[in-house]
C-alpha cells in the first residue's frame, strides 16, 4: 500500500499509520551482536548476562485520552500501565522481573491522583512478583502519559515469535473477545499463566496479545509468518453485549491468539479444558498459503495516528 501524499507533497504520520511507519523505521535498525528477535516482535529476546535463560525486553505507555479517558479511575489506570507490557511478555510466554516506570504529568494534577496511579502500578506489579526499581518523571503542557519499561526472562527452548507460524495451522484464542471498553481494559490480567502453561506442554509455533483487535492483530501474526488466513466469524467468542464486529476491532482485549499443529488440536482442547475450566479456548480458523486470494479482508481494529 503505498502511502498518501499531503498537499505540501510531505507524507504525515496520519497518512501511513502505525504499521507503515513502523515498516520505514524498523527496517534502519541494526541489530547487534546477541539479538535474538529485535524490533518487530511482541518483546525483545537477546541473550543473557550468563547464557543460559534469554533476556526479554518491553516498554509500552498508556496516553490520556488515547487509552483511558479523564474518567478512568487512577487505580485502573496504573493498573493498565503495568499491565499492557506484561501481555506482551504472555505473547512471548516469557516471566517478567523488573520494571521502570516514566511519569509524564502537567503540573494542575492532582498529588493524590498520581499516588493514586502508583497504588494500581504496584497492585498490578505485585500480582507478577514484578520489583519497580526506578523511573523517571516529568512535567508537560499536554496530556498525561505513563510509560512502563519491563526486563524478564524466558527459557530458551519456550520463547515463542510472531514468525513461527505455517499454512495449515489451525488458530485459537483464549477467552472472549469485544466491548473493552466497559471496563475491561482497565482491569485486565495478562495470559501469562496461560502462555507459560501452552509452551511447557505444547509446540506454539505463533503468538500474539490482541491489543489492537483481531482485525489488525490477526494479519499481523500472518504477515510475520508469511501466510495467509482464513477465520470463521460465526465461531468467535464474544464477551457480553458484543457482537462479531466488536470482536474484531474493538480492540484492548489482551487475549492471546496462536497457531499450532492440527495434529496436537484435540489434545490440547482436552488439556486446557481440565486446566482452565472457567477460560473459554476456542478454534477460530487457520493459516493458509499465503495468497491474495484467500486472506480474508477484516474491519479494522484500533491503528496509532488514525
Amino acid at each position: 500500500m503505498k502511502p498518501r501524499r499531503s498537499a505540501a507533497g510531505r507524507t504525515r504520520l496520519g497518512e501511513i499509520g502505525e504499521d507503515l511507519l513502523l515498516e520505514k523505521l524498523l527496517r534502519r535498525l541494526p541489530s547487534g551482536e546477541g539479538v535474538i528477535a529485535g524490533s518487530g516482535d511482541d518483546a525483545a529476546i537477546v541473550v543473557g548476562p550468563s547464557g543460559g535463560d534469554l533476556a526479554v525486553l518491553k516498554t509500552d505507555c498508556v496516553v490520556e485520552d488515547v487509552h483511558f479517558d479523564r474518567r478512568a479511575t487512577p487505580e485502573g489506570i496504573g493498573w493498565k500501565a503495568m499491565m499492557r507490557p506484561l501481555s506482551d511478555f504472555a505473547a512471548v510466554s516469557a516471566l517478567p522481573k523488573f520494571a521502570l516506570v516514566t511519569l509524564i504529568a502537567g503540573k494542575e494534577k492532582e498529588v493524590a491522583w498520581v499516588t493514586r496511579i502508583y497504588r494500581g502500578l504496584n497492585r498490578a506489579a505485585a500480582r507478577f512478583r514484578v520489583s519497580i526499581v526506578g523511573g523517571e518523571t516529568s512535567g508537560t503542557p499536554g496530556p498525561a502519559a505513563i510509560s512502563v519499561s519491563v526486563m524478564g526472562q524466558v527459557e530458551k527452548k519456550r520463547w515463542v515469535s510472531r514468525s513461527g507460524g505455517k499454512a495449515g495451522d489451525l488458530l485459537f484464542v483464549t477467552g472472549r473477545l469485544g466491548g473493552s471498553i466497559r471496563a475491561k481494559h482497565l482491569r485486565f490480567v495478562p495470559r501469562i499463566a496461560e502462555s507459560r502453561w501452552l509452551t511447557a506442554n505444547f509446540r506454539i509455533h505463533a503468538m500474539i496479545d490482541l491489543s489492537d483487535g483481531l482485525g489488525v492483530d490477526l494479519p499481523r501474526l500472518a504477515r510475520a509468518s508469511g501466510v495467509g488466513f482464513q477465520i470463521n466469524r460465526e465461531q468467535l467468542p464474544l464477551n457480553r453485549g458484543a457482537n462479531i464486529d466488536n470482536a474484531i476491532s474493538d480492540g484492548e482485549d489482551y487475549e492471546l491468539l496462536f497457531s499450532i499443529s492440527p495434529r496436537d488440536s484435540k489434545r490440547l482442547q482436552t488439556l486446557w479444558a481440565r486446566k482452565f475450566p472457567k477460560l473459554p479456548l476456542t478454534q477460530i480458523g487457520c493459516f493458509t498459503q499465503l495468497s491474495t486470494r484467500n486472506s480474508q479482508l477484516l474491519p479494522r481494529g484500533y491503528v496509532h495516528f488514525q
